[in-house]
């Protein structure tokens, strides 16, 4: 853990990363998994989901986008995401006003606010005016938000994730976790779907990624829908508040 902290923070301040510095920054250690991905969906216990890095492209200033719609024009199948947060200090009882932001890369895997190189054959793009695929709303008295977006792609070293970012409703940084996807629906939509397909399959699986090899059982999400008729992704995160 103190080994991803100070990798995070040195990527922070440089405020640009490339591929290869964020396969390391990303890992929890060097070891690489075999890939297994028997993915059935988020735990259920009252524990609080594991801390993850929020970089290299956390969003600058999240409190200007408050938002449930956060697509921006950007081109991908509809995804709604429901997160659900719950406060393990009072039971896991549902957690009311809390802040919660998201992030995450476009059908080809690039991130708004930086200048950013994918891999896959894919040139660095410029999006540092871009605000695309980011948006911050306030858990409901069911401890519920919900965001309208496009089903993420993916980039090199990493598999497809959501970053996200909790604080309570004074502002104060409760939880900082990534979400994970089932194989199974990423394989369907990154080679049926356009624009996706012209990226293919993820080269990192959930098992194999430095992030979600030793906690997918309490960072996967649920999926379900088509690629037709979008898909809705809903997740459970604990936080202790």
């Amino acid at each position: 853990m103190e080994r991803k902290l100070f990798l995070k923070n040195s990527l922070a301040a440089l405020g640009l990363a490339t591929i290869a510095p964020l396969m390391k920054a990303c890992s929890k250690d060097d070891d690489v998994g075999t890939d297994t991905d028997t993915d059935t969906g988020s735990s259920g216990e009252c524990s609080v989901t594991p801390t993850e890095t929020a970089g290299p492209y956390p969003t600058k200033n999240p409190s200007s986008y408050e938002r449930s719609n956060i697509v921006d024009g950007q081109e991908g199948v509809p995804l709604t995401v429901k997160i659900t947060v719950k406060n393990t200090s009072n039971n896991c009882a549902a957690l009311s006003g809390a802040l919660v932001d998201i992030w995450h890369c476009t059908a080809l895997g690039y991130y708004s606010e930086y200048v950013v190189n994918p891999g896959g054959g894919y040139s660095s793009v410029d999006y540092t005016g871009s605000h695309f695929l980011r948006g911050r709303q306030v858990t409901d008295s069911d401890g519920l938000v919900t965001f309208t977006s496009i089903f993420p792609g993916w980039y090199g070293g990493r598999a497809p994730h959501i970053h996200v970012h909790i604080y309570n409703a004074g502002g104060t940084s409760l939880l900082v976790t990534q979400i994970a996807f089932p194989t199974d629906v990423c394989d369907t939509v990154y080679t049926t779907a356009s624009p996706y397909s012209e990226h293919g399959t993820q080269d990192t699986s959930n098992s194999e990624d430095g992030i979600f090899r030793d906690s997918l059982s309490s960072e996967l999400a649920t999926v379900t829908g088509s690629v037709s008729a979008g898909y809705t992704l809903t997740h459970t995160i604990n936080v202790s508040a």
